[in-house]
């Protein structure tokens, strides 16, 4: 027979704790996040859905994107055993310089129309957590604001060679100028892919608005408040702001870069220089002995080309034809700090988040972003400690395993099979 009794008040109330009331909505929506998803769920109730499909969307069918994504998903984690992990350091030196942790914030354009703080609270976040910030040549924040709003930080600054070089150079040396101690020299977009929700929602700088716009934008009172009562969105460091995405993209970059202006680049920039969206191993090889102090392994977060390589799955033959001569990154599909340890596990030497970093932007600001920066910071430390590792120089391939969905065959038959 069970013993019963009266239930005793103060026994209960020491078991049970009434969680604190937070009266500040946003504080209240950031802490029911505890994922990136959540963060994206966040995002989509309080954007207008050209903005939030900028972000959230890749070109044509979003294959590219969906099979990034699928990549990490895909993947087996090989545990040690009976090690001390009570302490793990996730620091990291990554071109010439120290990141508090093993990833950082990718180049994104348009980033005031997402929310109007912009790349200054994407700065001011990463600046905080000790960690690099890139600058796109199509932000909404000039490189000397971004400057001031993370001071003592790392920033990087992202480069799209243009039809007229002239302003390509005039960026460079601004940046230069600035402190920005690295160069993203950006290879895949000689004109733009195919965005076709971008299309669809007739999204550019300023907005074209029709009457589904408008109303879907009407129930979300907060974004026009920003919007109108803001300084006006421009490509802050570019003079043309008019046309649809595809149409500024289109006029800002040339189909005939070619590797001579990747060494005017080189020669032009006094800092580290990394080539960003490459997406072969036979380019990756190209690549080295040209002055270039890292790759990094993108396809554009899948806006560029459909059905482009995924970049984690290039990952180890890369590093292992170039990881000796030149520094190999990776992005595109990172969600979750799991994602950002297999990386590295693979060999990377640092990761980058685009996606992940503008939905915590569109859900709440700057702690919006400091709210992703600590969930994937978390994320890492803990499974870090489930692997059993104590620093990220500790990962290496035998902790992980790619689980393969497809064979490839026809150019590359036998290059990777499942």
């Amino acid at each position: 027979m069970v013993q019963r009794q009266v239930p005793n008040p103060a026994e209960i109330f020491e078991l049970m704790k009434f969680k604190k009331l937070e009266l500040n909505g946003k504080k209240r929506r950031l802490q029911s996040a505890l994922t990136i998803e959540d963060l994206r769920r966040i995002a989509k109730r309080r954007t207008p859905a050209a903005a939030f499909d900028y972000t959230d969307g890749a070109a044509e069918g979003e294959i590219s994107l969906a099979r990034a994504v699928q990549a990490f998903e895909d993947v087996e984690f090989h545990p040690a055993i009976l090690n001390d992990v009570s302490e793990v350091n996730t620091s990291t030196q990554v071109l010439g310089g120290s990141s508090a942790l093993p990833f950082g914030i990718a180049p994104t354009g348009f980033t005031r129309l997402m929310q109007t703080e912009g790349e200054v609270a994407g700065a001011g976040a990463a600046g905080a957590a000790g960690i690099p910030f890139t600058l796109s040549t199509l932000g909404t924040t000039s490189i000397e604001d971004v400057k001031a709003a993370n001071p003592h930080g790392r920033n990087w600054f992202q480069l799209y060679v243009m039809n007229q070089r002239e302003i390509s150079y005039g960026l460079v040396e601004r940046a230069a100028k600035a402190g920005y101690d690295s160069l993203f020299f950006t290879v895949d977009t000689p004109v733009a892919g195919a965005r076709l929700r971008d299309t669809r929602n007739g999204f550019s700088i300023p907005p074209q608005l029709s009457l589904g716009t408008i109303a879907n934008a009407s129930v979300r009172p907060w974004w026009w408040y920003d919007f109108l009562t803001t300084p006006g969105l421009e490509f802050a460091s570019l003079s043309e702001t008019g046309g649809t995405v595809g149409e500024l993209l289109n006029s800002a970059m040339d189909p005939t870069i070619n590797f001579d202006d990747l060494a005017e680049i080189r020669e032009m920039w006094p800092g580290k220089l990394a080539i960003k969206g490459v997406q072969t191993v036979e380019d990756a090889k190209k690549l080295t002995g040209l002055g270039v102090d890292a790759i990094l392994l993108s396809n554009h977060g899948g806006r560029q080309l459909d059905r482009a390589p995924v970049p984690f799955h290039l990952l180890p033959e890369v590093v292992r034809e170039v990881g000796q001569d030149v520094e190999v990154m990776v992005d595109t599909g990172i969600r979750n700090g799991a994602d950002v340890v297999a990386s590295l596990a693979l060999g990377a030497k640092f990761t980058l988040i685009g996606r992940a970093y503008l939905y915590g932007l569109m859900a709440g600001g700057r702690e919006g972003v400091d709210r992703t920066i600590e969930i994937l910071a978390d994320q890492v430390r803990r499974t870090m400690k489930l692997l059993q590792v104590r620093t990220v120089q500790e990962l290496n391939p035998s902790h992980v395993t790619q689980l393969v969905r497809f064979n490839r065959v026809g150019a590359r038959e036998g290059a990777f099979r499942a």
